[in-house]
């Protein structure tokens, strides 16, 4: 016989078939950026550096769609047992994080004998981010460098930057994931969010015809792309300097 006095769990909500699939389809897409991470990952060790920041730029399109979607269809409560937030955690991990590492040693962008110390200064830099319960401020801003890996190599590759250069960014990049500067969530955070966006659309535009035009830079998208990097860095920066206080909701 149970104890009378014992707590008893709380029901779970009853929720719709429709709104559970939805749910699920939503982990689903989630979980899909593991599958992404591989086939750049495996694109990587043939060599085919495009074709590997390729999967890395849908991985992280799927990043950016996940997240609203669950909101929207509240996730979290239809599929209280699966935490989705550490499911994006971990999957980011791999797209932003190791596969980008793993291309910076591959692809030989540091100077010699530095790739295998710089990709696994990457590896254990990011960790700190992943783990900071303060990764992100009220008004969803990033505090410290926010692993963006894979972003960061697309600018290495694109651009074709000497390897100094990208060992001196690693290693700033590195150090800025512990300093609260601030950095700007294209997507979340409402503070110029028209221009933000449209400088976001822009810059993934560009990105993508300068991947597929490569060696060829043209003016035409590498301008835009840098002046749309140009905003993105400087609402980071304008929120830095703003200081500890968030504005108004």
């Amino acid at each position: 016989m149970s104890d009378p006095a014992a707590p008893r769990s709380a029901p779970l909500p009853k929720h719709s078939p429709t709104q559970r699939a939805a749910g699920w389809a939503v982990h689903t897409l989630t979980a899909s950026g593991a599958i992404l991470g591989l086939l750049s990952m495996l694109a990587v060790i043939r060599g085919d550096a495009r074709t590997a920041l390729l999967w890395l730029g849908v991985a992280l399109a799927v990043d950016g769609l996940d997240g609203p979607m669950a909101r929207k269809l509240r996730v979290r409560d239809v599929i209280p047992r699966v935490d989705g937030a550490v499911l994006d955690l971990v999957v980011d991990y791999l797209t932003y994080v190791l596969v980008p590492a793993i291309f910076i040693y591959w692809f030989g962008l540091l100077p010699a004998g530095w790739g295998l110390p710089g990709a696994g200064f990457v590896l254990l830099t990011s960790l700190y981010c992943f783990a900071n319960v303060d990764m992100k401020t009220s008004d969803n801003y990033f505090v410290g460098f926010p692993a963006i890996w894979n972003v960061v190599v697309l600018y290495m590759w694109l651009l074709d930057s000497p390897p100094l250069l990208n060992a001196a960014v690693v290693l700033a990049l590195g150090v800025l994931t512990f300093v609260p500067v601030k950095f700007v969530h294209p997507i979340r955070v409402r503070d110029g969010r028209d221009v933000t966006y449209a400088s976001m659309l822009v810059w993934t535009g560009c990105a993508l015809g300068l991947l597929l035009m490569s060696p060829t830079s043209p003016w035409w998208l590498l301008g835009p792309w840098l002046a749309a990097s140009a905003w993105l860095a400087y609402v980071s920066l304008r929120r830095t300097l703003r200081g500890p206080a968030s504005p108004p909701d």
